[in-house]
C-alpha cells in the first residue's frame, strides 16, 4: 500500500471491513477509496436513514416463491450435506443457498445457516452481516471470525472452531448487497444503485422471504449482530423491521435486539477517535497530537466533514505516518507478500492468523465447495467495489430510534482497534447524552477480566473486549462468545472477583 497522509489513512481504515490489511485486499482498499470519495464530495452532512415501506415489492417477491410446498423443496434443496475437507463428525445442519429479494430485476442474496449443534430447535435466530460496504460476511465472519470452520493453509480442509457462535444460537450469514460474494442480480446497473437504504431493504425482504422458507424460525427470538460498516447496516435493518411491524401492525419479524462490534457509526468522531487512540498507544507523537488539535475542527457534530478541507489541519495531519503496522489490531502480527508469492505472518499470536484470507480465497473459489453451497459457478471476492448512493454521516437519529424503541442496543470494541476504534465509540456514546444505570466494571471470562462494560437508560449497553482487535471473534473468540452468551440471556457478562 502506498504511502498516504494520516487524513486519507484515517479516512480509509475507519469505513473498512473486516479483513488483514496486504495485497489480498486490492478490491477492498478500492472500494473504500470510491465510498470516501462520495463522502468528501456529499452535501449531506445532516442526512439520515429513512426505512422505506417496501411492502409492495417483498408482498410481489413472496407470491413469487409459490407455494408452501414449494418453499419446504426450496429448503430442503439449500440443506448442504457436507462442505469439501469439513471434519467427522459434523453435528449440526447446514443449509446455503440464493434467496430473491427482486423478482423484476433478478436480484438475488446468498446466505449460509449453521444451525446449532444442540437444541437448534430452542435456541434464537442471529444474522450476522460484516461491513466494507461491500464485504462478505461469509468469507471473512463465517470462514475467519465466528462461523464453525476455518480454513487451513492447504486451502482445502477445515477445522473446528469451538468458539463458533452457533454454539449458542442458529446463525445466518448473509452476503450483503447484491454484488457482494455470491449475491448478483441479473441487472448490472443495480450495482451502481447500492446504498444504506437498498441494502436494508433488500436485507428485511430477504428476512421476510427466508422465514417463509425455514417456517420453524417464524416466531423465534431474532438478533442482528455484525462489525464496522455493519454500524450502518444493523441499525439501519433493525429501523426497518420495527418499522414495518408497525406499520402492518404485527410482528412481522420478532426482532430481540442488536449487538455490533467495532462499529463505524459517526465519520467525524470516528476520525477524532482515531488520532485519540493514535496518541495515547504511543503511535503518534505529542507534538504532533498537539498540532492536529489545535488546527483540526472535530466537533462538528451530526457529520460535519469540513475540517478535512482545512489547509491547516491537512498539514497537521501529513506529518504523521502510521507505518507498516496491521491497523486492525495495532499490536498483531502482519502478513508478509514475499517477492516469489509466498506471504507467512510476520509474527505469533495464538489463535490468529493474519494471512487468513488466501486460504479463504482460494478454499471458496474452489468448484467443488462452490457447488457444495448450492452457489452459482463464479469468481469470489471478499469484497467488492460498489458505488455507494447514500449513507447518513451519523448514526445518532437511527440508535436513538432504537433506544426509544425499547430495543435492546449492545455495542462492543476490541479495545487494540484503531480501524473504529474505542475511543471512537465512545465519543458517539457520549453524544447520545443517556444517563449511566450501571457504572464501568470488569466482566469476566475464564478466571480474568474479558473486558468492561457500563449500561444506561433504556438498556443501552458498551463493552470492551480486552486484547481484542477489529475482528472481535477472531482475536479473542472465547472472550466473544461469553459476551453473546450474555447479550442473548439480557444478562450483563459476570464479574467474578478474585478470591482473597
Amino acid at each position: 500500500m502506498k504511502n498516504l497522509s494520516l487524513y486519507s489513512q484515517l479516512l480509509l481504515i475507519c469505513v473498512a471491513a473486516a479483513a488483514a490489511l496486504h495485497a489480498a485486499n486490492a478490491s477492498q482498499e478500492a472500494s473504500l477509496k470510491e465510498f470516501i470519495s462520495s463522502r468528501r464530495t456529499s452535501d449531506s452532512s445532516s442526512d439520515t436513514f429513512r426505512a422505506r415501506n417496501v411492502a409492495d415489492r417483498f408482498a410481489a417477491s413472496l407470491s413469487a416463491e409459490s407455494s408452501v410446498s414449494d418453499q419446504s423443496s426450496m429448503k430442503a434443496a439449500d440443506k448442504i450435506t457436507a462442505l469439501p475437507g469439513q471434519p467427522k463428525d459434523v453435528d449440526f445442519n447446514q443449509y446455503g443457498g440464493y434467496v430473491t429479494v427482486d423478482e423484476e430485476n433478478g436480484r438475488a442474496l446468498f446466505y449460509y445457516l449453521v444451525e446449532s449443534p444442540s437444541g437448534a430447535s430452542e435456541k434464537p435466530l442471529l444474522l450476522w452481516l460484516n461491513g466494507g460496504p461491500g464485504c462478505s460476511s461469509l468469507g471473512y465472519g463465517a470462514m475467519q471470525e465466528l462461523g464453525p470452520f476455518r480454513v487451513s493453509e492447504d486451502n482445502k480442509t477445515l477445522v473446528r472452531n469451538m468458539n463458533a457462535w452457533n454454539n449458542v444460537a442458529n446463525v445466518i450469514f448473509l452476503e450483503s448487497p447484491a454484488g457482494v460474494g455470491f449475491s448478483y442480480s441479473n441487472t448490472s446497473s443495480d450495482y451502481d444503485l447500492s446504498g444504506d437504504e437498498r441494502t436494508a431493504d433488500d436485507a428485511f425482504v430477504f428476512l421476510v422471504n427466508w422465514l417463509e422458507r425455514f417456517p420453524e424460525y417464524k416466531n423465534r427470538a431474532f438478533y442482528i449482530s455484525g462489525e464496522s460498516f455493519a454500524g450502518h447496516y444493523v441499525p439501519e435493518l433493525a429501523a426497518t423491521i420495527l418499522f414495518h411491524n408497525t406499520y402492518h401492525n404485527r410482528t412481522i419479524i420478532n426482532l430481540q435486539g442488536i449487538l455490533v462490534g467495532n462499529p463505524y457509526l459517526d465519520a467525524n468522531r470516528n476520525i477524532m477517535g482515531a488520532v485519540n487512540f493514535y496518541w495515547t498507544h504511543a503511535v503518534m507523537s505529542d507534538e504532533v497530537y498537539a498540532n492536529v488539535s489545535k488546527n483540526c475542527d472535530f466537533d462538528g457534530l451530526g457529520g460535519s466533514n469540513t475540517f478535512g478541507e482545512s489547509g491547516a489541519c491537512s498539514g497537521a495531519l501529513d506529518a504523521f505516518v502510521v507505518g507498516q503496522i496491521d491497523a486492525y489490531n495495532i499490536y498483531a502480527p502482519v502478513c508478509i507478500d514475499a517477492p516469489n508469492g509466498a506471504y507467512y505472518p510476520s509474527g505469533y499470536l495464538p489463535g490468529y492468523d493474519p494471512c487468513s484470507d488466501y486460504p479463504t480465497h482460494a478454499y471458496l473459489n474452489d468448484p467443488a465447495v462452490q457447488y457444495a453451497f448450492h452457489a452459482r459457478t463464479t469468481k469470489w471476492a471478499g469484497c467488492t467495489n460498489l458505488q455507494w448512493k447514500d449513507a447518513p454521516m451519523s448514526m445518532l437519529p437511527t440508535l436513538k430510534f432504537l433506544i426509544e424503541s425499547k430495543l435492546p442496543v449492545w455495542i462492543f470494541s476490541g479495545d487494540f482497534d484503531s480501524v473504529c476504534s474505542l475511543p471512537a465509540t465512545r465519543l458517539t456514546i457520549q453524544d447520545l447524552g443517556l444517563p449511566v444505570t450501571t457504572p464501568w466494571r470488569p466482566w469476566t471470562a475464564k478466571e480474568e477480566v474479558g473486558g468492561y462494560v457500563q449500561q444506561y437508560a433504556g438498556g443501552f449497553t458498551f463493552l470492551s473486549v480486552r486484547g481484542a482487535g477489529h475482528l472481535v471473534p477472531s482475536f479473542q473468540p472465547e472472550r466473544a462468545l461469553v459476551m453473546l452468551s450474555s447479550f442473548l440471556k439480557g444478562m450483563l457478562p459476570p464479574y467474578t472477583q478474585e478470591q482473597q
